[in-house]
């Protein structure tokens, strides 16, 4: 890894207020002094009773417009150096508060209230500060932008198949600085928030006006609740903000923030003699931020840390024909990952392996990274990634932004450039566009394609839309960004109706979403289109927060010719003539369905099943097959201080033709973790993949052959264990201790003859000064 030194400059411009959103609520925020203020969850100090006072608030999930069933009243008022919010949140049901001492951001399943922040008050991004009953924090950042990311975020608009989703993007990776307590009470909970201005980007201007949204999710209901009346017939969610005003004399300080970090790794695995060493990485850095003023800083990096201290979910594989997905979590690319996103997935930060430079700011955000992993024939080169991500935010909510990346490898290189922009009209509506080229070097020779976007969405509170359609070329390359598929114009429409029942109606809502999809050849859009679906996805929330979900599909697929380029077949091992192999026309009248249920958040666990069934091609063979798939996910909380989490996924692949099995995948994970206290966790998780696959066959049972050789049948069995101390008393400061491994199963799920095949030990210390 290559220590850099790199510097980050943010620099924020407020742009135009949206004005699109009517009857916004004005609150007058006042200045008080903050001597003798102890942040303690016990509003009892005497400038509470001088704080301004958001109540009123009503219900936006699961129907919107409703009176909230449980009153909630915000307190808020300001100091010189922070903003304080007292929260009086009161339980009208009863003891049916749920809190516990979770790890931070790991809330969603407890009671809780978030507050967002617009401090730029141009309805773009808002900070977001959630807490649970007793005080445990949740922080990241919402958008109602493309939610696309980098990183792998996800949104939903008007055309969801979720009737109950909020729009916009939610990224709880970011971590600021700020204080709180909570406490249960008789009559619910109360908590106590200070957020200090240096933990904040704001406005420079004398006197400032902020949107501020505050939300409530009761779990025994299953009710949102917001205190700006929000609605669904609306395509921003932070457009429906309300204001605190008149925020004036504000002092953050000297912002200066050093923070220096230890990493080291000992990761273990045979040598060519059988023993089992070890190999130390060691890396020493430091990261620095100064705050020049209150919309410009300046961060600073050396050796910045790259490490993935969680294993990825496993996926089911062996009858994929693209690319999975998987979302980064490495810490140094999650700062300000929301800062990347475009609508086609132009930027994938997980294309970069051993990366060495970032820099980014709000409207403009760039990384440059010598990339350690060597992807060149001579073996002589180091990668060089370089993105530069460009984003104007225009009046309305508008925003029009520009995208350049470019990989360089030695004489190679992949270069691309393209523009984007979303608009809103009429409130519900908003148009998004996309064009974008690449140009690529392969060594063999040069090429060029384009990738071209175009969508129309609208979010209404019965009836949604999307509408899309999107061309990419054969020779349209994204070195740095995440487009598993090429050569292929694809469009869909999506329509959804959504019904609501009365106040305290056994069904609360109940929605269906139609999607019609179509996929023609980018060369030969003429001849028809080679693969589609027609689907219909109804889902409903029952009373208590039941949720139910189902899908009904028709496809049809085609197999393309230039995935079987080197296929022939033999009648059996040892044949000695070979015969071509035929491809089949497309496969039509491929029905799939399947079913699912998540029962409400009890106070000791959350349970999801899904059940699939379908009708699917193995593309590997070009025959047809026949899928079943289920998935159980279950989130316990026996205690206060533990959670876990268990998920399972069961998939078999039967070829059709003569019900045998083609492929089988179970892959159960459990993750365990202890708070000893609120800055004190132990954490384990645990993964086996079983996977097996027959030999390639034809239609007829003859063997197939790639390239002259057969294939073989295959098996693995593969067990991940992770383990992980963790004390985190700030954002910043943070030791972290563990040890993962890697072992093959050779007694075949009966863990009887476990082979070690890796490991390692990890360490992480870092330490914030906070200087001023």
């Amino acid at each position: 890894m290559h220590a850099l030194l790199l510097a980050t400059l943010m620099f924020f411009q407020q742009a135009a207020t949206y004005s699109g959103t009517q009857n916004k609520i004005d609150v007058d925020i006042p200045r008080l002094e903050a001597e003798g203020v102890q942040v303690d969850g016990v509003l009892d100090e005497e400038v509470w009773a001088q704080a301004a006072r958001l109540t009123d608030f009503s219900q936006y999930q699961p129907v919107d417009g409703r009176p909230a069933s449980d009153p909630t009243e915000v307190l808020v008022w300001y100091a010189a150096d922070a903003i304080y919010f007292g929260i009086k949140a009161t339980e009208l049901h009863g003891d049916v508060v749920r809190a516990t001492q979770a790890n931070r951001d790991n809330i969603a399943s407890e009671d809780h209230v978030q507050i967002l922040l617009d401090t730029q008050n141009d309805n773009q991004i808002g900070y977001l500060f959630g807490v649970n009953a007793l005080g445990v924090q949740q922080d990241g950042t919402r958008s109602d932008q493309f939610g696309g990311g980098a990183g792998g975020r996800s949104a939903t608009g008007g055309g969801s198949s979720n009737i109950n989703a909020l729009d916009g993007s939610v990224d709880l990776n970011p971590d600021y600085t700020f204080t709180s307590r909570g406490r249960l009470t008789p009559t619910g909970y109360e908590v106590e928030i200070r957020i200090p201005f240096k933990s904040l980007r704001y406005q420079g201007a004398e006197v400032q006006e902020w949107g501020i949204h505050v939300l409530r999710k009761v779990q025994h209901s299953g009710f949102q609740d917001t205190w700006a009346p929000a609605v669904r017939a609306n395509a921003s969610f932070l457009g429906q903000s309300g204001s605190l005003k008149g925020l004036r004399d504000m002092n953050r300080g000297l912002v200066l923030d050093v923070v220096p970090t230890v990493t080291s790794a000992f990761n273990g695995a045979e040598n060519p003699s059988g023993d089992w060493e070890y190999a130390d990485d060691t890396q020493f850095g430091a990261d620095v931020k100064w705050g020049i003023r209150q919309n410009l800083t300046l961060n600073g990096t050396i050796n910045p840390d790259f490490s993935q201290v969680e294993a990825d979910v496993g996926q089911v594989v062996l009858n994929e024909r693209f690319a999975l997905f998987f979302p980064e979590k490495r810490p140094f690319f999650l700062e300000g990952l929301e800062l990347f996103d475009t609508p086609g997935q132009m930027i994938y930060t997980r294309r970069i392996v051993a990366p060495g430079g970032k820099v980014g700011k709000l409207n403009v955000a760039t990384i440059l990274a010598a990339d350690d992993q060597d992807f060149s024939a001579s073996g002589s080169d180091n990668p060089l990634f370089g993105v530069v991500r460009l984003r104007r935010d225009l009046n309305g909510n508008n925003t029009a932004g520009v995208v350049l990346t470019t990989r360089e490898d030695g004489d190679r290189y992949s270069r691309l450039a393209g523009a984007d922009g979303r608009f809103y009209h009429g409130g519900k509506y908003y148009v998004e566009a996309q064009a974008v080229g690449s140009w690529t070097d392969t060594g063999a020779g040069s090429v060029s394609g384009s990738f071209s976007n175009l969508s129309w969405d609208r979010t209404g509170r019965r009836w949604g839309f999307n509408y899309a359609v999107k061309a990419i070329s054969p020779d349209f390359r994204a070195a740095a960004g995440f487009v598993n598929r090429t050569g292929v114009v694809d469009a869909h429409a999506y329509n959804r109706l959504s019904f609501y029942g009365e106040e305290g109606a056994l069904v609360e809502t109940v929605g269906g979403f139609v999607g019609i999809t179509r996929i023609w050849d980018h060369a030969d859009t003429g001849a028809g289109p080679i693969e589609g679906s027609d689907a219909l996805w109804p889902s409903a929330t029952l009373r208590g927060g039941w949720r139910l979900n189902g899908a009904l599909t028709r496809s049809f697929y085609s197999y393309l010719p230039g995935s079987y380029d080197g296929y022939d077949v033999v009648a059996s091992a040892g044949a000695a003539t070979a015969a071509a192999f035929v491809v089949p026309d497309k496969e039509t009248d491929q029905f799939s369905g399947s079913i699912g249920v998540t029962t409400p958040t009890f106070q000791l666990f959350t349970l999801s099943l899904n059940v699939a069934h379908a009708q699917i091609p193995i593309f590997s063979e070009a025959s047809k097959g026949a899928s079943r798939s289920y998935t159980v996910a279950l989130d316990a909380r026996p205690t206060s201080a533990i959670r876990a989490s268990f998920q399972m996924q069961h998939y078999t692949l039967e070829r059709k033709v003569d019900g045998s099995q083609y492929s089988k995948e179970i892959i159960p994970r459990l993750k365990v973790e202890y708070q000893l206290t609120p800055d004190i966790f132990v954490r384990v998780i645990g993964q086996y993949a079983a996977r097996e696959r027959e030999a390639l066959k034809d239609r007829e049972g003859n063997l197939i052959r790639i390239n002259g050789e057969l294939t073989s049948d295959t098996e693995s069995n593969d067990l991940r264990m992770d383990w992980l101390f963790s004390y985190r008393p700030n954002p910043g400061t943070l030791l972290y201790l563990g040890y993962g491994s890697t072992m093959e199963d050779a007694g075949q799920q009966r863990f009887q003859d476990l082979r070690r095949l890796n490991d390692g030990f990890f360490l992480k210390l870092s330490y914030l000064f906070r200087v001023g």
